[in-house]
């Protein structure tokens, strides 16, 4: 083997290697976006975002007061918009506590009835005081509550 055998066979090798990264590169272009796109939503984190809800002074203190709002969940690829219910009560205009209206039996909306200070489930017969806890009825816990925050007068939730 000759000195010009040893540098030829070397820029055959050099080429060889070339050509090869350059096939991986354009495999890897088509192979990553083609996994990310299956496998994506599956690795989505369900984000939550404060969710404005309305002024305080709309709360009138020792009785719950029914806020509105939409959310927008995204899942896969479809998102929704859905509504959102939640009663916010104060005792002392300060502090805040949000209840979720959805009764943690079968999921049924509750209502405040002002006259018995007290949520009702039209559903089952549940009966909750104007904190959430269960006074009777098959509600196997206490209405969920949610992360609440007010900031320069408005009320927020956590939610997603």
């Amino acid at each position: 083997m000759t000195g010009n055998d040893t540098a030829q066979l070397n820029r055959r090798n050099f080429i060889g290697w070339i050509t090869g990264a350059i096939g991986a590169l354009i495999g890897a272009a088509y192979t990553v976006p083609a996994i990310a796109y299956i496998l994506g939503d599956s690795l989505r984190t369900d984000v939550k975002n404060w969710i404005l809800l309305g002024p305080t002074h709309k709360v009138e203190p020792g009785t719950p007061t029914l806020y509105k709002a939409q959310v927008t969940r995204t899942s896969g690829w479809v998102s929704t918009n859905d509504d959102l219910s939640v009663y916010v009560l104060t005792e002392n205009g300060r502090e805040y506590i949000a209840l979720s209206n959805i009764c943690t039996h079968l999921g049924c909306r509750v209502r405040w009835i002002a006259a018995q200070n007290q949520f009702y489930c039209p559903c089952h017969v549940g009966i909750f005081d104007k904190e959430g806890n269960v006074i009777s009825g098959p509600a196997p816990r206490p209405l969920d509550r949610l992360p609440i925050m007010v900031e320069k007068d408005q009320l927020f939730i956590l939610a997603g």
